[in-house]
């Protein structure tokens, strides 16, 4: 059985990279109008955590980079194109801890909202 800090790690690992996929998804999709694919978002995903030495199910990878498509796809939706570059940048920005960001404080509220409306599968 899990610990209730390995669970919350867990968690904030994941919330972490539904960010980081987002901001790369709307990224692509600004600046190049295509989108990654959800076995892109699962493949970057294992690449990120492999780098910090870490890994995730592949069914979990699926779930997390499932959830960003999502989510970044409604926030496409709702944007203009010059807003959806700016949001994009800024969150990119944010995934550097030291960068203070209230768009990323908000999106990141907003990834974690998203992680808890969909639990994750179980494996």
């Amino acid at each position: 059985m899990q610990s209730s800090f390995a669970a919350e790690a867990d968690r904030g690992v994941c919330v972490a990279l539904i960010f980081a996929l987002v901001a790369e998804r709307l990224t692509l999709f600004y600046e190049h109008d295509k989108w990654l694919t959800k076995a892109q978002g699962a493949t970057l995903a294992a690449e990120w955590l492999s780098r910090s030495k870490r890994s995730m199910s592949t069914a979990m990878r699926k779930h997390v980079s499932d959830l960003s498509d999502g989510l970044a796809r409604q926030i496409a939706e709702t944007l203009s194109r010059q807003a959806g570059l700016q949001t994009a940048h800024e969150m990119m920005e944010a995934l550097d801890p030291n960068y203070p960001s209230e768009i990323g404080q908000s999106m990141m509220a907003e990834c974690e909202r998203v992680f808890e409306r969909e639990p994750p599968p179980v494996c």
